[in-house]
This record gives C-alpha cells, structure tokens and sequence, in this order.
C-alpha cells in the first residue's frame, strides 16, 4: 500500500499522514549527513501550494529540520531539477505539492534511478494520479508515497485492473496452441493413470513408458493451472477499457495540498490562526479560480468555520461578524472570523463602482462592456440610494450607515437585475493597527498577482487619494518582484525611459535564464506576502492593475467579435494589443479565459460533451491563445466552463491538446504542470487549431 488514506479512514495496519511525517523525522535524525539539502521540497507555482509550503515549513522549523524549497514551473523544469537532485548525496526526502501525480515517478525516466534510501511524497490536488504511483509495490515501487484524500478508498475497480494488468502475464497465442495440441493427450494419460493402482515404468498396456513422461505430465498440468488463472482476452480487454476511462475522463481536482498539511498539523496538535489562514487561502483559491464546485467548497468550509470558532471564540458581548462589520477589537488582534464575502473584486479596497464593474458575475448579469450595461450598473446603484460620489470614493472611507446598509439594499434591489448570488461564506482576517480587516479572497487575488504578473511589464498603479485631480504613479512603473524589499519589488521608471534590450532575436538560453529569473521572484514575493502584510497590500494594488488590464482586453474581445465558435468549443486568439505582454503568462491569460466565461454564461448555448450525439451535461468549453512577442510562440489555454454558476466541469482539454499536437506534429510544449495549458510555435498555432477541431468531436 503506497497510498496513504486521511486519519480518518486510517488504522493499525494502514499508517496515515501522522506516520508518514514521523518517518520523515525520523530519516533526518538517522542520517549522518543532514543539511538542509537532505529534505527537499519542490512547490508548483500556484496559491495553493505556496500555503502548502508554508505550513509544512513550519511543522519542519519546529521540528529543527533543515530542508529546502524549490519553486518548480512545469515538467521541464522539474526534469531539471531532477538531474540536480540525483547529485545529493545526502538527500532522503523529496516532497511535491501539487506536481507529480500524474508522472509515473518510479520509472527511470524520473526517479526510478536514485539512490534506494529516498522517498518521494506526492501531495497533489491534481486529478488523474498515475495508478502506478497510488498501487505499486515491491522496494522500488513502496518508496513512493501519494498523500491521498480518500478517493483511492472509491477505486477498487481501477486498481484491480490496474494489478491485473501489470502483474497478470500477457496472453501467448503460440502457448495456447500447443495447451490446446496436449489437452487431449493430457487427459487421455490421466484417465489411464486412474486405472492403475500404483506407479511403475510399465504403463497398463504393457508399453513401456519413458522415466521423463511424469515430469511432462507435472509441466502440463502447471501450464493448464497458469492458463486457468490468466486473463482471457475479453476481460484483458475490459480492464484496458476501464484504465483508459479513468485517464481520459478530462482533469479535474481534489482536496487542496494546504487542506492535507492542516489536517496534518491538526493531527500532531500544532494547529494555529496562522495555519488555519494559509488552509483557507488554499480552498478559496481553489474556489475563487473554479477548480472546485460549489457543494465541494461548502463541505470544506462547515470544517473550517468549526476551527475559526474553536481556536478565535469571540467575547459574548461581540455578535458574529458579517460583510460590513469586520473590525479589529485591538491593536494586536490578528484574529480570523467567518464573514459573508460579496461577489465584488476587492471592494474593501477599492471603490463600490470599481469593485462591481470589475466583478465577472456582474459583467454577466449586466453586460457591463456595452454602454447599456454600464448605465444599469449606474441604475441600480442609484435605486439604491448611492450617489455616484460615494460610490467611487474608496469603500474604507464611505460613510458608516451606507456601508451597513449596503447588504439589506442589494438583497432587497439587486434580484431585479438578475443578482441573485452575490455572496458566498467565507473568511476575513483582522492586522492589528497594521492594516484594515482583509477577506480571504482578497488575499488570495494579491498573492496571484504577485505568482502571475511578469516581471518588466509595465503596471499602471493607482495612488489612494489621487483619483480625482491625482495623476498616476510615475506615469507608470516596472513590476519587479523578489525579496530585498519594496524598494526592490516596485521600481519606478519613467515611460519615456524605457528601452528594450533587443528585438527578441538574442541568444535564447539567456531568455530563458532571464525568464526563470523574474518567475523565481514572482515565487518568493509571493511566499513571502503570505505571511506579512506590507508586500501583501502591495499585491493588492498589483492585482486591481491585473484585473482593470482583463476587463480592457475582455471587453474589447466582445467588442470586436473576437470570439470564433467551432463544432465543440469557442476560440480567441489575441495577436495584438497594449497588454499583449501581460496575457502572454498563462496564468494572466486562464484568468481572462475564466472572466469571459463567467461573462458570456448567460449569453451563449452551451456545448454537449462527445459531440452532438455526447451524454452528459452541456459546457462552455473556451480555448484563448496569445502571442509572446519575443518567443514567437503562443501561450495556449483550454477552459471547460459550466453552464450553471457554482459547478464545475472535468477539464478534458489536457488529452485534446496532446492529441491535436501530435496529429498535426506541432512545436510545442507543456510549460506547467496543468496539461490543458500548452506553449505551441507562432507558425504551427493555425494547423492546431483546425486539428483540434477534428480531435474535439471525441471529447
């Protein structure tokens, strides 16, 4: 067993994350050369598996275990990282947040070859696994540990297909002849052996046999009992057919790497608001970017919410907190609390206008990239008694009775309007004198922008109270992220004064190092900001520059009809524009991907899966592509929206992309680690598109 199941599915013969991470302990008091190179953590550059991390670093740092993290991008890289690896000689641990579920580690192609002392633990909110990793045994395969959720306890069809398949061996066509040639015989010499009451070198005829003819007999009858028990063709045949469901079912995901290392410190009883803070930050990014349906997301909330009252009770004269009521009762009160978040982008920090224009719900609702919708946008305000001052003046200094009034008056007006959902539970944390209250979202839309935003790409950052007569900051600025401060991270430069280095045609190893350069700072900015709130609020401003730079280019796609419809999905490419820098990250560009989505949701048909004659429900399948100007290549993104707001569709752009590429034999590459998101030659980008409208039939 090489999967381990949650404490709560857990017994004596089956360990669980708490015995897993004593081992690990373990290993590192043992080793006689322990450095901090001899417990590695490789970390995917998202959301969650920075909370991952961080949680598990502390658990580590109480534990004086020195380790290593190491920011990872995609395959390539973690090849890379996986030749240096193989160098360390005193490495015996090697963790893997949310990579490497899919790969089949033991193999020699990843690290089947190292050293027998070391275990690779796979802690992976990614879906499919590689079964090899979940049900292998033997020395090499035990090495190898998936932190599983529990879904590996609902799998007991794919595993036994899966060890029939592995273990069963395959089926001989020229063995079964000859079986079927000596059947007869067989039995024919076994009926004559019935008659005789005792062994003798005469047979009953009076023939005389040979002394090796008993040690034939024993040889055919090991063949037959081998034959009794291999797979017949149809079954070999079925359990193939299962495999392959189970692989080609689209992507999809499971419980959040930070929900597993909560889980695990709640085990060892090292649970804190810190800890806590990073879990939820993990399941809101998992929410907020529709990785997880609405049900999934309640079910882990009622979990947290029952944590957030057990380790902040509130003092019996202070009632629970709701949207607009969240202040900090001291100066030093960095308490979490359950809040009632609105479906507005940021709107503690920004202005209520801003706040909902820049919301993908609302643009849904409103239509907000034609005049149209913008003066509904202005009505409803307005019916709601806000003026239009107050509602473009920053939320934190709008008058009290308005901002206590706001959630009575849009759940008695907004329904009108088709607003029908615009909160959701989720969490808010207070900082002290150090900053005002910041939902969970919020958070987790600054550390993103601080992940995704590309070093060198000019951000218009706007300056708190130089909205109206103000002018911007600098003119403008170069978003540098990394960890020598903010006079390092934000670097203002005049625009006039920027000049580039080359026209892209340079030495490209040099752009690839200058490429994983600002990436790295990305990662650290962000890992850092998780748990200190100066870069954190920094992120925040970076992130209202992100989203007003989405809705610029979403609604200019609207516009001009930059939305072409195919047999089984939409396409969008953009090849020109200010911001083409900005969505050339695909991250940036999943999240214009994920606004058109949730903009167009009401306004287009939705497509059955399979193909007209598919089953199963309808989606809203998006593919958005944009130029990088100094690779040549195209960033490729596939979105499998749902029709329904709340629900989520299994992505199976992963095994379209694959396919497409290899039947038109496109340049490309897999940069991250989620397979619906590929790197595709600027020359090669319109044959794989027509090729992905033939593969698209099938899924």
């Amino acid at each position: 067993m090489v999967f381990l199941p949650p404490p709560h599915l857990a017994s004596a013969s089956r360990p669980a994350y708490a015995e897993a991470y004593a081992n690990i302990l373990a290993a590192h008091r043992r080793s006689p050369l322990a450095s901090a190179s001899s417990v590695v953590i490789l970390v995917a550059p998202d959301v969650d598996a920075l909370c991952a991390a961080k949680i598990l670093a502390e658990l580590l740092k109480q534990d004086d275990v020195t380790h290593k993290i190491i920011p990872s991008s995609g395959p390539a890289d973690l090849e890379r990282m996986k030749d240096e690896l193989i160098t360390f000689a005193e490495l015996h641990t090697l963790i893997l947040l949310n990579m490497g579920a899919i790969l089949d580690l033991s193999s020699e192609n990843w690290f089947g070859e190292f050293n027998m002392k070391l275990t690779v633990h796979v802690i992976d909110s990614n879906r499919p696994q590689n079964l090899a990793n979940m049900f292998s045994g033997g020395e090499n395969g035990e090495r190898f540990i998936v932190w599983d959720d529990g879904e590996a306890e609902n799998m007991g069809e794919e595993r036994k297909a899966w060890e029939a398949l592995t273990y069963e061996p395959e089926p001989d066509s020229d063995e079964d002849s000859e079986l079927d040639d000596e059947d007869g015989a067989l039995s024919h010499e076994e009926d004559d052996h019935d008659n005789d009451n005792e062994f003798s070198e005469r047979g009953p005829t009076g023939k005389r046999r040979s002394l090796g003819d008993g040690d034939r007999s024993q040889e055919k009858r090991r063949k037959l009992d081998d034959q009794s028990t291999r797979l017949s063709r149809e079954q070999r045949d079925a359990y193939h057919q299962l495999i392959a469901k189970y692989y080609g079912s689209g992507s999809w995901y499971g419980q959040s790497a930070s929900a597993t290392m909560y889980i695990l410190a709640t085990v060892l009883e090292r649970v804190d608001c810190d800890l806590l803070w990073l879990a939820i930050l993990g399941l809101t990014f998992q929410y907020t970017t529709a990785r997880i349906s609405r049900d999934t997301y309640d079910k882990y909330h009622s979990i947290y919410y029952d944590e957030v009252f057990r380790l902040n009770p509130l003092p019996p004269d202070v009632a629970a907190n709701t949207t607009d009521a969240i202040t900090a009762m001291s100066p030093d009160d960095l308490s979490v609390r359950a809040a009632e978040e609105l479906r507005f982008m940021l709107f503690r920090h920004w202005t209520l206008y801003d706040a909902m224009y820049h919301s993908s719900y609302v643009a849904g609702k409103l239509g907000i990239w034609k005049e149209r919708g913008r003066k509904r946008l202005t009505g409803l305000l307005a019916k709601m008694g806000f003026s239009i001052p107050q509602t473009q003046q920053p939320y934190a200094h709008m008058d009290l009775d308005l901002k206590h009034q706001l959630r009575a008056k849009l759940d008695s007006i907004a329904p009108e309007y088709g607003l029908v959902e615009l909160t959701y539970p989720s969490f808010a944390r207070c900082f002290g004198y150090r900053a005002s209250p910041l939902g969970a979202a919020d958070a987790v839309e600054a550390v993103g922008a601080l992940l995704d935003v590309a070093g060198g790409i000019r951000m218009e950052v706007e300056v708190e109270g130089a909205r109206h007569g103000g002018e911007w900051f600098g003119g403008g600025r170069l978003w540098e992220g990394g960890r020598e401060g903010e006079g390092q991270q934000e670097k203002r430069m005049e625009v006039g004064s920027r000049q580039k280095d080359g026209d892209g045609d340079g030495d490209v190893d040099g752009e690839e190092r200058k490429e994983r350069t600002w990436w790295e700072k990305n990662f650290w900015a962000a890992y850092d900001a998780l748990t200190d709130i100066i870069p954190l609020r920094d992120g925040l401003s970076l992130a209202m520059s992100l989203h007003r730079a989405i809705i610029r280019q979403g609604t200019s796609i609207i516009d001009k009809q930059g939305i072409r419809t195919m047999r089984s999905h939409r396409v969008v490419v953009l090849s020109q524009g200010p911001d083409l820098a900005l969505f050339a990250h695909p991250g940036v560009l999943a999240r214009l991907g994920l606004w058109l989505v949730d903009a167009l949701r009401d306004r287009l048909p939705g497509t059955k899966i399979g193909g007209p004659q598919g089953r199963g429900k309808k989606s809203l399948p998006f593919v958005v592509a944009c130029l990088n100007e100094k690779t040549r290549t195209y960033a490729v993104v596939g979105i499998m929206g749902a029709l329904d707001f709340g629900d989520v569709r299994r992505n199976e752009f992963g095994l379209a992309f694959i396919e497409a590429k290899q039947r038109c034999n496109a340049r490309s590459r897999h940069s991250t680690f989620d397979a619906s998101v590929l790197e595709i030659d600027q020359d090669d980008l319109k044959l794989f598109l027509e090729t992905l409208c033939e593969v698209g039939e099938s899924y």
